[in-house]
């Protein structure tokens, strides 16, 4: 009987998010934030009460920090690596799959953990309205210290002592809530082009609108939940039309890429992953960052799969037409005649479709 009771206890554990327990109240949320940084903020022109923004990338394995300027423009201040994040590219659809979120996130004062048991910790916001909007389930999916994940993005205590001390003074200084962007990958054309087979492209082109809207901007992207996908606010019709254009040329370079031979492709990591510099950390010390969850599913790094062509390139979300598909590049080596038509054939029509 007690076997089986630990077994079970010891199944839930597995299965759950990166539960954040209570320990006995510290100080360490009060570190203040590390001199270095505090003059790097300084150097541009930020003080630590501005607000700042994050975004997290799967694939690379980092999060980067950006601070507000006096002139409304969100600069980037400062890329963390993660030491550890779990699961596989995509987003998080239900409890226990060990999957890190991917979306547009708030994080408030209310998601601020002092007493962690990770050491210090913020709660995402999982689910937010579009996760609801899909029924997704889980909980407790936090950026937090130490070098294991359930589902959560791991930074070690020294990072998250940092972050934690720059959100907390964000708030301090009078933001209500901080936007966490979360990706799979950097949106990039080669990004899109080489995961175009993948089941998620839908949704990642979905993600890539946001994104797209603050690389133009540089401001906070307004969102909302309709229609089982995000949308964002269009701004003026100067930020719509750049906005547009940045889109339209993204698509061209995607087919350009498509059409010169690059390959579709699906990372498939045995259990998530790590920034590099954590794994040479991990080589050449033997170890050094207290526990690593699943050490073994990050010796070999992610195995890229070919996905042979199944039909068009996926297109997801309403944008205007892309012009000038005529001038795309010759079909390299790695491509057909054929396959160049059949991709202007789809662009052509993409355009056509829109509204």
């Amino acid at each position: 009987m007690l076997k089986t009771i630990t077994l079970g206890l010891a199944l839930l554990l597995a299965l759950s998010a990166c539960q954040d327990g209570q320990y006995a109240a510290s100080t360490r949320h009060l570190a203040p934030i590390p001199p270095a940084t505090l003059a790097l903020m300084s150097a541009k022109g930020v003080s630590p009460a501005d607000p700042i923004l994050m975004r997290a990338y799967k694939k690379e394995s980092e999060i980067e920090l950006w601070k507000r300027g006096a002139d409304g423009k969100y600069a980037l201040l400062k890329t963390y690596p993660m030491c550890r994040w779990s699961g596989q590219l995509g987003p998080k659809t239900r409890e226990g799959d060990r999957q890190a979120p991917e979306g547009f996130y708030a994080v408030t004062p209310a998601s601020m953990n002092p007493n962690s048991s990770l050491y210090l910790s913020f709660n995402l916001g999982y689910p937010n309205e579009y996760d609801r909007s899909l029924g997704r389930t889980g909980a407790h999916l936090m950026v937090h210290g130490s070098c294991s994940s359930r589902g959560c993005f791991a930074m070690t205590d020294e990072a998250i002592s940092e972050l934690y001390a720059v959100v907390r003074e964000a708030f301090a200084g009078g933001q209500r809530a901080v936007q966490f962007q979360s990706y799979p990958f950097r949106m990039t054309p080669e990004n899109m082009a080489r995961h175009r087979q993948d089941p998620n492209i839908a949704f990642w082109r979905n993600l890539k609108e946001g994104s797209d809207r603050f690389e133009v901007t540089r401001a906070e992207p307004g969102v909302g939940v309709a229609d089982g996908r995000y949308v964002f606010d269009a701004g003026d019709e100067a930020t719509a039309g750049a906005v547009a254009r940045k889109q339209a040329d993204d698509e061209r370079q995607v087919a350009a890429l498509v059409a010169s031979g690059t390959p579709a492709v699906r990372l498939v990591y045995e259990d998530g992953g790590q920034h590099r510099s954590f794994r040479e950390t991990m080589v050449a010390a033997g170890g050094g960052l207290g526990e690593v969850s699943r050490p073994e599913a990050l010796a070999a790094g992610p195995r890229e799969v070919a996905v042979p062509a199944a039909g068009p390139v996926a297109l997801a979300g309403k944008r205007d037409p892309v012009r000038g598909a005529a001038a795309l590049k010759p079909t390299g080596p790695g491509g057909t005649e054929a396959e160049r038509q059949r991709l202007l054939k789809i662009f052509a029509a993409a355009g056509a479709d829109q509204e």
